[in-house]
Order: structure tokens, then sequence, then C-alpha cells
């Protein structure tokens, strides 16, 4: 018996609301054994006044199911989290903000299909355009950080490879937009096949290794679900708070709600939720309410945020993706257009940017 058998053990405790173990966040700071005793240290950070006991009963539970193990000694520290203020913080710790980036805001959906990427290139654009008005051009940043599937270069109209220098990679930047991706460095006939591990470092390194330069905000955009990519993020990035998307039928807001309570957990402020493909008019002005009505509002108020807004299913924003000319760039006067950018000063409001 040693401290790796110990360790190894302890992979079968979940942090609780996680499918992941907390050997793999980095809350055992030490394991020893001697003389049937088996001891573990664990270092929390947590507002919630259960999470300690429960943590520490559950791991005690697992030792003593250790051969060889009469004794169970489980200390727990326990670090109040901070309140969600810049700088942002995590229930789970996490890294600092690299210098120059003013706000980070994640855009994320529980469930797939409800065109989370399409809605975080137009709000970059529109945000770009927004700050532009203010003086303030080139000050927004967008991280693909949807390792498996990364669409923003095809929105955003962009191909080839950023620059490198020294360490660090140079974003490419389009629209007013600064821009990384995994698209950037793999072609399009390559999948990218890799475990939790793998995808950790990649979202450590976008946010560490690549020059932003000075940004009012950077945008990220998360793969669906309550995974690896989400998880490492709040632990490598301190988050200013993070923007629900989704549609308005059932289906997709009670797994967007899920996604909120994710946040929640993590200590990430719920900026607000964003309604898409809300409805649709036939030609006499008429909405129709293909995915049915009011599921953003109600979603927004279980999870104790605001609608930020409600996007229409208007083709040209679906065009505009396919073509690389976010509607927000090819229709600057349009309705839709003129939708996103009232839901970028409305994110500019709440982050106190404004």
């Amino acid at each position: 018996m040693n401290a790796e058998t110990i360790k190894n053990a302890l992979k079968q405790v979940k942090y609780p609301g996680f499918s992941r173990d907390i050997v793999s966040f980095g809350l055992v700071r030490s394991a020893t054994f001697a003389d049937g005793t088996a001891q573990v240290s664990l270092a929390l950070t947590t507002s919630d006044p259960n999470i300690p006991s429960q943590l520490k009963n559950e791991v005690e539970r697992c030792l003593h199911a250790l051969p060889g193990v009469k004794t169970a000694v489980v200390d727990v520290s326990v670090s109040a989290a901070k309140s969600p203020t810049k700088p942002g913080s995590s229930n789970l710790g996490g890294g600092t903000t690299p210098a120059g980036i003013g706000r980070s805001v994640a855009i994320a959906s529980g469930k797939g299909g409800v065109g989370k990427t399409t809605f975080a290139v137009n709000l970059a654009c529109a945000l770009a355009q927004v700050l532009a008005k203010k003086g303030r051009e080139g000050r927004v940043g967008l991280m693909d950080a949807d390792i498996y599937g990364p669409s923003v270069p095809l929105m955003m109209g962009m191909s080839g490879q950023p620059e490198i220098d020294g360490d660090s990679l140079i974003p490419m930047e389009r629209h007013g937009v600064k821009v990384i991706s995994m698209g950037f460095l793999v072609d399009d006939d390559t999948p990218v096949i890799w475990r939790g591990p793998m995808i950790m470092k990649t979202i450590q390194q976008f946010v560490q290794n690549v020059k932003w330069g000075e940004l009012d905000v950077l945008l990220v955009d998360l793969p669906p679900g309550t995974g690896d990519a989400q998880l490492s993020l709040v632990q490598t990035l301190p988050l200013d708070g993070a923007v629900l998307v989704t549609t308005p039928q059932t289906a997709a807001t009670n797994v967007a709600r899920k996604g909120g309570l994710m946040f929640h957990k993590l200590n990430v402020p719920l900026l607000g939720v964003a309604e898409n493909m809300s409805w649709l008019e036939n030609g006499d002005g008429q909405r129709l309410h293909v995915f049915g009505e009011g599921g953003g509002a109600k979603a927004a108020e279980a999870l104790g945020t605001v609608l930020l807004g409600q996007v229409p299913l208007i083709p040209a924003i679906r065009a505009g993706g396919d073509s690389g000319q976010p509607v927000t760039i090819s229709d600057p006067a349009g309705k839709a257009a003129g939708v996103f950018r009232e839901m970028a000063g409305a994110l500019l409001t709440r982050l106190k940017l404004s």
C-alpha cells in the first residue's frame, strides 16, 4: 500500500454533481499509509457547506474498502469561494486571467443543435461593432473551445494557420474579432480523437499561450454539454460569466437549465439566456412559433437570470454562417443584426463595460 495506490482508489470518488473524480480535479493534496492508517488531505474551494462533509465521508468509505487499511484519516481544508466579481473564480479553483483581457464570457448550451456557435459568432461581431463606435476597435476575442467540432473558422470566413511568436500563437483576425480555433490547427479531413487530458491541455494553451493583446471581451464558444471542456475552462480561466443559448422547446430548455446549474456549482454568474430560433415570420409578418414559445424566458426565470434577447428564425442567419459572412456583417442594417447588437449592448451593461 502506497500513496499511488490510494490515489488510484480515490479516482472512484466523484465531485458532487459531476462525473469527474477528485483526483483529476487536483483536490487531493497528499496521501500516505503507515501502520494500517491511510491519511488523505483534500483542499477545496467552495461556498457550499455540504460538499466538504460529503466528500470526507466518501473518501473515508473508499479508504476503508482498501485491504490493510484499519484507520482512515481525512483532512479537509476549505477556502471560501470568492464572489463572482473581477477577477472571476470557480468552486474548483483555477488560473488567472491573462494580462490584457478585461472580461471573459462562456457561450454555452446544454444541448447541441440550438445554434450556439452561430450565436457566438454573430454576438462577437456585434460586440466589435458596438465597441468600434466607442473608439475601441479590435478589442473582442473569440476562442473556439469546441475541440471536436470547430466551426468558427467556417462561419467567420477564415482559413490558414495562425502565426507563432516564440511559444505563443497570434490569433487571426476578421470582422474586428480576434479568433483562435482548433480548426486552424488541423485540416478538414482530420478528426480530433482525444481523451479528456488532451482537451484540457489544448484549452490551457488557448488561454495561456495565445497573444490576445488588449481585449475588452473574450467570448469562449464551448461545446454542448457539461464535460471536460467546460470543467477545464473554469479551472484555467476565471470567467466573468456565462450566456446560455437555447431554443424555445422544452427538450432544449430542460437541458439548458442543467447547463446553467453547472455554472452555479462552479460559482460562475449567469449573465443571461439567449433564445435562438424564436419564431419564423411569414410574408404578412405573422409569427410562427415553430419550436414553441416562451421557453427561453422560463429557463431564465428558473435560473435566476435575465432573458438577453430572442433571435428570429431567419434564413439569412444560416446563410451567413455557411458563407463566412455573419449576418451582422452582411446585413448590418437588417432585423437580425439589430437583435444581436441589442444583446451585445445588454451584455456590455451586465459586464459593466457600457
